[in-house]
């Protein structure tokens, strides 16, 4: 595969389809799944047209979009993942500035 045909492949890849998904209906309410999609590739060769090519398309859930009697509000995804991820780093820094607090008030009473 060359440079051209990763690139040509690469711009079906990522496309509006890809973020929005198919519009589903229940109970009179329109749902449009949504995704955050992002993409990026390379390429190179010589002059003896040895070479290679790729890509990589990476998504996550977004939200969706909900319809009801003709209003639409976005309803963001949740990334539990991600929220407990922060909360630790959160906690960590919380400790190491609790600890730094304490041992300038220790060295300052002698």
């Amino acid at each position: 595969m060359n440079a051209l045909d990763a690139v040509s492949q690469a711009k079906d890849v990522i496309t509006v389809r890809r973020v929005y998904g198919e519009p589903y209906q229940e109970d009179g309410i329109t749902i449009i799944p949504a995704a955050s999609v992002m993409g990026g590739g390379g390429g190179g060769g010589d002059t003896a047209g040895n070479g290679g090519a790729g890509f990589g398309v990476r998504a996550r859930p977004a939200g969706a979009w909900v319809i009801k009697s003709g209003e639409a509000e976005w309803r963001p995804a949740i990334d539990l993942n991600r929220t407990i991820l922060v909360g630790q780093l959160v906690a960590i820094v919380a400790l190491l500035v609790a600890r730094s607090v304490v041992t300038t008030l220790a060295k300052a009473k002698r």
